[in-house]
């Protein structure tokens, strides 16, 4: 990779994808500033996008499988003109039953690098550890240039492959936080600094409008995100009910009292997002007595969750870890809320300790702890003054650390690092770097 003239392939499972507006915008920010990007999506890009550019987007990407059966033909045949022979590193990393899923990824990688020679790509990065950052590896070892990852929650601890190898082989692994950091250094202790450089997934500050809601009869709850276990909808629907009951169960911290506890109590919740629990938590909600007081709006393309944001009095997220093990990095729609100026509550998981500050940018409750999540609940939306500070708080917050700009900085600073290692002269046989 050359500093002067890079060429920065990005692959993604789906990309652009509505919900990862984490991948797309650093695509775009990066285009901005003036640096050349291509686009590869593992599946075919979504068709329901709402904004022009990303219609654009998904009609550049390459789709790395095609379609049916002739689509994953054209893979081996493709792959095939690259060499006879091509290693697959971390294969025995992974589970024989997984076995054939990981050659195809691996051979779609060498495919995909087929289609792109002669292209001046420079680097190639994915965005998910999984199946991304497999065929990316591939596709780099292909093309002979470097190769690096982002990984965020499901792709490093429910569907984890060969993670080992790809820390080993990738010039640098994005950290989306200083957690992260340390969870590949168990996998590989050598890793320095400068390898595992912290590059959160940026929201764009300007998009967002400060301003929060504070009258307690304002536009009360809203939570964003995939109706998965790993998001606590329902402890987030009990905490609801319990705090409508007001039947004197206990909660830690101060409670409000007289009209703001009746206030609190009127709080609705507008639930956005779709997902496989969407018809347990539907029937969750009229069990529990709530559901005129929940409104299940679906997913929804950015801009009404945006519109939804500046309407809302308060945001919850009460994350926690699944059964599966599966559980969230730092949920990017906590950072559009507190972009937003929405005071917020969430789950104490610890890579969310680098965005919320309990007290100070937000209120954490212990996840899955549906009394504490209840008390929270009831104490912020009671006291107008501590939404108003945690909004502050949380913007700035944002501003400081998770936006766009700062952490295009740091992208771009690590392909150039990668570039100039990419570039350096090899030692004569022997020779010892010295101090």
């Amino acid at each position: 990779m050359t500093a002067s003239d890079p060429h920065i392939l990005y692959v993604g499972a789906v990309l652009p994808k509505r919900s990862e507006t984490f991948v797309y915008r650093e695509v775009l920010g990066l285009r901005a500033r003036g640096v050349r990007v291509s686009v590869a999506s593992v599946n075919r890009p979504e068709s329901e996008l709402d904004e022009p550019e990303l219609h654009t987007l998904a009609e550049e990407a390459e789709h790395v499988y095609g379609d049916g059966f002739g689509g994953k033909l054209a893979v081996y045949r493709d792959a095939s003109r690259m060499s006879w022979w091509r290693p697959t590193r971390g294969l025995f990393e992974t589970p024989p039953a997984y076995w054939p899923k990981y050659l195809l990824q691996c051979e779609a990688g060498y495919a995909l690098a087929y289609r792109l020679r002669g292209r001046g790509i420079t680097h190639v990065h994915a965005h998910m550890a999984h199946v991304p950052a497999t065929v990316a590896m591939s596709c780099a070892e292909a093309l002979g240039v470097p190769f690096s990852f982002t990984g965020h929650a499901a792709d490093l601890f429910r569907d984890r492959s060969a993670l080992r190898t790809k820390l080993r082989r990738a010039a640098f692994v994005a950290c989306i936080s200083a957690w992260h950091r340390g969870f590949y250094r168990e996998f590989e202790p050598s890793l320095t600094d400068e390898r595992l450089p912290v590059v959160r997934c940026g929201v764009d500050v300007s998009e967002f409008t400060a301003g929060v809601t504070t009258e307690a009869s304002g536009g009360g709850w809203l939570a964003v995100g995939r109706l998965v276990a790993k998001k606590g909808f329902d402890g987030l629907l009990r905490a609801l009910a319990q705090v409508g009951a007001q039947d004197g169960r206990p909660h830690p911290g101060p409670l409000p009292e007289g009209e703001g506890a009746r206030a609190a109590a009127a709080w609705g919740l507008t639930l956005v997002g779709d997902g496989p629990e969407r018809e347990r938590l539907e029937a969750l909600a009229r069990e529990l007595g709530v559901m005129e007081r929940v409104r299940f709006a679906g997913a929804q393309p950015n801009r009404v969750v945006r519109e939804m944001m500046s309407r809302a009095s308060a945001f919850v997220l009460p994350c926690r870890e699944a059964a599966d093990g599966d559980r969230d990095g730092i949920p990017v729609v906590l950072m559009e809320a507190m972009a937003s100026g929405l005071p917020v509550v969430s789950g104490d998981l610890p890579t969310i300790r680098e965005l919320v500050a309990d007290n100070v940018s937000g209120l954490m409750v212990r996840p899955g702890c549906v009394d504490d999540l209840a008390g929270a609940m009831l104490r912020l939306s009671g006291d107008a003054a501590l939404r108003s500070r945690l909004a502050a708080a949380g913007r700035r917050r944002v501003e400081e650390e998770f936006s766009l700009s700062v952490n295009l900085d740091r992208l771009e600073s690590a392909f150039a690092a990668a570039s100039h290692a990419a570039s350096a002269p090899a030692l004569p046989a022997g020779e010892v770097v010295r101090a």
